[in-house]
């Protein structure tokens, strides 16, 4: 079955041409470069990479041309080459991607002011303070949860959120004032 691809190159999509044994290498190229090259193509999807692997499959059986020319399948052994270092490629490429969108860089948008005003009002705290602040209002946990955690009493937990409530209170206040 023939078949117009990419160009103008034409190909069988069998190689079922006469066996190697008893011809050069440079026969058994000539009938199986192309044939290889379009099953290739049509594995990969890529003309340029198909040409690329073919090639490199039969370099590897030039090297070793006296065992593979008397395969009862020459052809068969090339094809496997190619098919094999197509999906090595195509591993290869798939991991670079992977580490690539692990490493790339990440723009985030830049903290509101509010945020920034916050975060230096909390680094002002006594570390109870702020560590009982932050776990009651932005990790949610309930002042028994703290309590028990701390190893304190809910007690001194409430004073705590008390007190940094009042200081984030001021120091907020103050900030809003000057900005005014």
């Amino acid at each position: 079955m023939s078949t117009l691809l990419d160009g103008g190159i034409v190909g069988s999509l069998s190689d079922s041409g006469p066996p190697a044994r008893g011809r050069g290498f440079d026969e058994f190229y000539a009938a199986y470069f192309q044939p290889l090259t379009v099953q290739l193509f049509a594995y990969t999807g890529d003309m340029a990479a198909a040409q690329d692997v073919v090639q490199e499959a039969f370099c590897r059986a030039l090297s070793r041309w006296k065992r593979v020319a008397e395969m009862d399948d020459p052809a068969a052994w090339v094809r496997r080459v190619a098919w094999n270092l197509a999906t090595s490629r195509w591993r290869r490429a798939r991991t670079a991607m992977a580490f690539a969108r692990r490493h790339r860089e990440e723009h985030v948008a830049a903290p509101s002011p509010d945020r920034v005003a916050l975060a230096q009002a909390l680094a002002t705290l006594p570390e109870q303070q702020r560590r009982a602040v932050i776990l009651h209002y932005l990790a949610d946990l309930p002042i028994s949860d703290i309590a028990r955690q701390e190893g304190v009493a809910e007690g001194t937990v409430k004073s705590w959120l008390h007190r940094g409530r009042t200081a984030l209170a001021t120091r907020l206040t103050d900030k809003e004032t000057h900005r005014a």
